[in-house]
């Protein structure tokens, strides 16, 4: 009997465009390996697998492979269960990481422009995808993926070849805990082209962030740090290219701020890498002129000044320091100290020396800060996932030192991968027990060892070369490649016995030719030495470490004079083969998944696949090797499990379900297909099938076999269908027949239901109208007797009436005829009173009436409660002059009263305050008028409250009556200092901002005096009792914003102690100031505004201090 269903699992093999694994691929040639990844790509399959390795072809365009649904498919599922894909390989490599504990790296290389980055991207977001959730790992997340466009931004370019290209090799260890969760990360760099910040090839851009700065910036950004939106302005931007389609250098820019948020910078360390960015550009634009000596010799000068001065702004950095660097140069050898001038070009060379320090101790900074970040927080043991995206293998038509340094570097990758690779291979094979045959292929550490051998490799003698006294150049480096690398087989110059010059003219003198596994690679010589020693004056590091800027000092520790070290430091060459040989042996620890970017066609345009171009990806990345390393034993291999569901249809005995062990299960098939027994081999766990013929002639027996049970399935399942509709239409016939019954017995019941209840309905309502009747009858006769009674009442009712109004209009006429009588009597009398008092009562009467509207009218027209409004309605007579105006005084004194009352006793203080300060400065200081309005805090600095200033709290006793900073003015150079200034009942007390050290504290009977000018600065004099022990070092000149108050506090508490004198107040535009011996004067004078509407001080002479102060427009 079959199984209702049969559950059939998608596979490499269903379903297949080409062939998935290159291992199938039969017949196995460089043709065939090409055309198959051509099929693939033209159909869209940018993915194929050679084993374990995956192939990656950059389609130049987006793909509906990589949605949240794709990750749900691949994940936790076999490697060779689904088609081809890199999601796969990172789940691979998770879950073993998670399950197996075991480290894990995935290594991705490929030429520029392979999409290499877009690779570990996707491998980060897969991995971020399957881990755990909760708020610390989705923020621990979240910071490792935002921590790649900060990187990119600061170390990838737009190339010829990719216009996102990596210009630094990137190494990450993603941490996790045992359950899978990520912990953080750590990042390592690798030789960044810092040579690329002063000079770009044509068609070619500098990092993104220059541009991205002057494309996404505010205006009020780019005025901070003093740039311009146009690129043209900036020599270290090349113009060509400046603008790349389908990049929006404003978004990328906006993207970087919010990454560098959430990856943990903080916004003044954010606001200091932009203004190292901006120093670069500005340094870019500083040029040099000649300038002639007495003893003949050229010296370099600064052209234009004002780039210079803006960058040294920018640092805080003394403008004369660095221009002297530029021009000067001091050679330190053991107690000996020279100085020599620079001409133009070695300042010049000095000029991109520093750029290039900068920019590239910059992005170092950079990735130690975001180490810091998400690194793990736990000491435990972690396990450990790194993802290497490395510069691939490049050829040029110029190849210079940072070629020779990546094809190196490639080497070394080549040598791991081939070496890994048949070490998993023979691993395997001695795991699943079976017998393991050596393979030849070619092994490139002969190539690694002529490049890093420390007596004679290439990297020692340059290494040699430039610690070598004497004349050293590009030349004689060349000349000593050609003595000891004449016979090596993988080395050619012009020179040497393995050069074919006869026949070859392109080998140029200034030339040598290495013979990579990748091809012939010709370096030119030019700049070798330069490049690898990577000199920066000790004068440019001890003016970077002389900045007040806080990053500067960081970058520069050499220039510390305190920690001079004469020691050369190590080249650029030596640093590089340390970090790749450390990069080596950590990878050698970790379980290798690899990643083979290739580059489908030279124009980044999708569909289009160059034939040549890829062959020549396919033959430097040794994918045919590989293929043949992987074949050379077994090309196939599956655990028992899934062979037998694949394939337990093919045999009688095994299908529809084994019973015994999986191995056994697959024997028996494998015997009843008459499978030779050297096609195949039975490991431990998995089944080796040597052949891929033999695997394809299992396919096509599966296919056969699934045809033949489909049709079965088919057969059984319409002949199920039938029946089960037959039968369905049965039950339904029984069902309507039973339903019809019954509708038409309930019609017949509800029929003669009706006509039973029509017949009572009539008979109930005869019997129901004729009880109604009588009813009826009955009721009128009570209405009749009823209505009799009440018209007889009514009629009674109504005489009674009638004679009760008669009797009251008797009585009411005798009152009306009385009250007429008496008032005749009255009138008689008042007219003999009133022809005697008439004038005077009439006048009285009047003048009463003129005074109650006057009143009356003041009530309605009352001003306000404010004291200082002055309205008051006109009066309407002259002869109430003299009360109108008394009610305005009686009336105007009430609601002061009022006002006053409202008042709190502080309040009351400080309205004092602002009339004493009104007695005080009114009309004598232009500063006063502004100062009304704004009321008198005191404690500006909530010194009581803020934790920053509780010691400075703790060491004054007495209550704080003022706090505030103010600048004391420093009489060498008339700046200003930032200084805590304490006012209290007895003392005032001064202290240092940052630290809250007390530096002076002055007992208010020593100040004699304040002097101000009349102008609106906020400068002030505090003269000292001569001969007091505060004033050994003389007077103090201060500058505050809030004068005004200051001094009205400090004169009332002068004048409300009774054991001091009442503090004076000079009020002029020229005093003396006593610092310590001496006496300066002070003068104040106006000035147009220029920059801006601030108070300049500025050292005249040793007697005199000057105050501009702008005058209003």
């Amino acid at each position: 009997m079959f199984p209702s269903y049969i559950h059939v699992k998608t596979s490499l093999l269903d379903n297949m465009i080409g062939v998935g694994d290159m291992v199938l691929l039969e017949p196995l040639s460089e043709d065939s390996f090409l055309d198959n990844l051509k099929k693939r790509f033209d159909h869209s399959e940018i993915y194929t697998y050679i084993g374990s390795v995956v192939i990656s072809m950059n389609p130049y365009r987006s793909l509906p492979i990589y949605t949240p649904e794709k990750v749900e498919e691949y994940r936790n599922r076999n490697f060779y269960e689904l088609s081809p894909h890199i999601y796969a390989l990172a789940d691979e490599a998770y879950r073993s990481l998670r399950d197996q504990d075991k480290d894990q790296c995935i290594l991705i290389t490929g030429e520029s422009g392979a999409g290499k980055t877009e690779a570990s991207k996707l491998v980060m977001s897969y991995v971020a995808a399957v881990c755990g959730k909760g708020h610390e790992v989705n923020k621990v997340k979240e910071q490792l993926l935002q921590s790649n466009p900060v990187l990119e931004a600061f170390g990838n370019a737009k190339t010829v070849r990719n216009d996102n290209s990596s210009r630094f090799g990137k190494y990450m260890d993603i941490e996790f805990d045992f359950k899978g969760d990520p912990l953080g990360g750590v990042i390592s760099n690798y030789l960044l082209e810092k040579s690329r910040v002063v000079k770009q090839p044509r068609g070619e851009r500098n990092f993104h962030v220059f541009y991205q700065l002057l494309s996404g910036a505010s205006d009020d950004t780019l005025r901070k740090l003093k740039l311009d939106r146009d690129f043209s302005k900036y020599n270290y931007l090349s113009l060509d290219s400046a603008a790349v389609n389908g990049l929006d250098d404003a978004a990328n820019f906006r993207t970087v701020r919010n990454a560098m948020q959430i990856v943990g910078f903080m916004e003044d360390e954010v606001q200091s890498v932009l203004e190292l960015v901006a120093a670069v550009l500005k340094l870019g634009n500083i040029e040099f002129k000649p300038e002639s000596r007495c003893n003949g010799t050229d010296e370099s000068r600064v052209k234009d000044k004002n780039d210079l001065k803006e960058m040294c702004e920018l640092l805080g950095i003394e403008q004369s320091v660095l221009e002297r660097a530029f021009s000067y140069r001091t050679v330190e050898a053991k107690m000996e100290k020279v100085s020599t001038t620079l001409n133009v070009a070695q300042a010049y060379y000095a000029r991109d020396a520093l750029a290039k320090n900068l920019y590239s101790r910059l992005f170092s900074w950079l990735v130690t800060r975001i180490n810091e970040s998400i690194q793990a927080q736990t000491k435990a043991r972690h396990k450990v996932m790194g993802v290497l995206d490395i510069y691939g293998f490049e050829i040029f038509e110029d190849n210079s030192f940072e070629q020779f340094i990546i094809n190196y570097c490639n080497e070394k990758l080549q040598q791991i991968f081939i070496e890994l690779t048949l070490r998993e291979e023979q691993e395997e094979y001695v795991r699943e027990g079976i017998e393991w045959t050596n393979i030849e292929y070619f092994n490139n550490a002969i190539i690694c060892d002529l490049i890093e051998n420390n007596q004679n490799g290439i990297l020692a003698m340059l290494d040699e070369e430039c610690l070598r006294p004497g004349t050293v150049t590009d030349e004689t480096f060349l000349d000593k490649l050609n003595t000891i690398c004449a016979d090596h087989q993988h080395f050619e110059s012009r020179l040497n016995k393995n050069s074919k010059f006869l026949n070859d003219h392109s080998l140029p003198h200034n030339c040598f030719r290495i013979q990579h596994y990748a091809g012939k690679v010709l370096y030119r010589v030019e700049g070798f030495v330069d490049k690898n020693n990577d000199l920066l004056y000790r004068d440019l590091s001890q003016a970077m470490y002389k900045a007040n800027h806080s990053l500067i000092k960081q970058l520069f520790p050499e220039g510390n004079p305190a920690k001079v070290n004469l020691k050369r430091p190590p080249t650029a060459g030596f640093q590089f083969r340390a970090s790749v040989g450390t990069l080596m042996r950590n990878l050698q620890t970790k379980n290798p998944n690899y990643i083979r970017c290739i580059k489908p066609n030279d124009k980044k345009a999708s569909h289009i696949f160059t034939d040549s171009l890829v062959c020549h990806q396919v033959r430097y990345l040794g994918l045919m090797e590989n293929v043949r390393v992987r074949r050379a034993g077994y090309a196939f291999r599956q655990p028992y499990e899934p062979c037998l569901e694949r394939y337990k249809m093919l045999c009688k005995r095994t299908w529809p379900h084994w019973k015994g062990p999986a191995r056994e299960g697959v024997e028996v098939l494998m015997a009843d297909l008459q499978i030779p027994a050297e096609e195949i081999a039975y490991g431990r766990s998995k089944i080796f099938i040597r052949n891929p013929r033999t695997l394809f002639f299992l396919e096509e027996k599966r296919k056969q076999c699934l045809q033949d049970l489909a049709t079965l399935i088919q057969k059984i399942y319409r002949g199920w269908k039938c029946r089960t509709h037959f039968l369905l239409m049965k039950k339904s016939q029984i069902v309507v027949a039973a339903w019809y019954r019954r509708y038409a017995q309930q019609k017949k019941y509800r029929n003669i239901k009706s006509a039973t209840t029509v017949v009572q309905s009539y008979t109930r309502g005869w019997q129901a109208r004729k009880l109604l009747r009588e009813l009826k009858y009955q009721k009128r006769c009570e209405e009749a007797v009823t209505t009799i009674a009440a018209f007889w009442h009514g009629t009674q009712a109504r005489l009674e009436l009638r004679r009760l109004k008669q009797e009251a209009r008797n009585k009411h006429a005798v009152t009306v005829i009385w009250a007429y009588w008496q008032g005749t009597k009255v009138r008689r009398e008042y007219r003999k009173f009133f022809r005697a008092n008439a004038g005077k009562k009439i006048y009285d009467f009047t003048i009463q009436r003129i005074i109650q509207k006057y009143f009356l009218g003041l009530k309605s027209n009352m001003p306000s409660m404010s004291p200082i409004d002055k309205k008051w309605p006109a009066r309407p007579y002259g002869f109430l002059d003299g009360v109108h105006t008394e009610l305005r005084k009686i009336f105007h004194h009430w609601r002061c009263k009022k006002y006053r009352d409202q008042f709190t006793e502080e309040k009351k203080a400080v309205y004092e305050e602002k009339l004493e300060a009104s007695e005080i400065f009114k009309g004598k200081k232009a500063l006063y008028p502004s100062s009304v309005s704004q009321p008198f805090k005191g404690d500006y600095l909530e010194i009581s409250k803020n934790p920053k200033y509780q010691k400075l709290n703790s060491a004054v006793d007495e209550k704080v009556l003022l706090a505030d900073v103010v600048n004391k003015i420093n009489r060498a150079n008339g700046k200003g200092t930032p200084r805590i200034f304490l006012l209290t009942k007895k003392n005032f007390v001064l202290a240092d901002q940052k630290t809250g050290q007390v530096k002076a504290s002055i007992p208010l009977p020593d100040v004699t005096s304040v002097s101000v000018s009349t102008q609106k600065d906020g400068f002030f004099a505090l003269k000292l009792k001569e001969g007091s022990a505060s004033a050994v070092k003389g007077d103090f000149l201060l500058s505050s914003e809030h004068l005004i108050e200051i001094i009205t506090k400090l004169h009332r508490i002068g004048a409300t102690a009774a054991d001091r004198e009442k503090l004076k107040v000079d009020i002029s535009d020229e005093f003396l100031v006593q610092f310590k011996q001496d006496k300066v004067c002070v003068k104040f004078i106006q000035s147009s505004p220029k920059n801006g509407n601030s108070v300049s001080c500025k050292r005249k002479n040793n007697r005199l201090l000057e105050v501009s102060v702008p005058t209003s427009p």
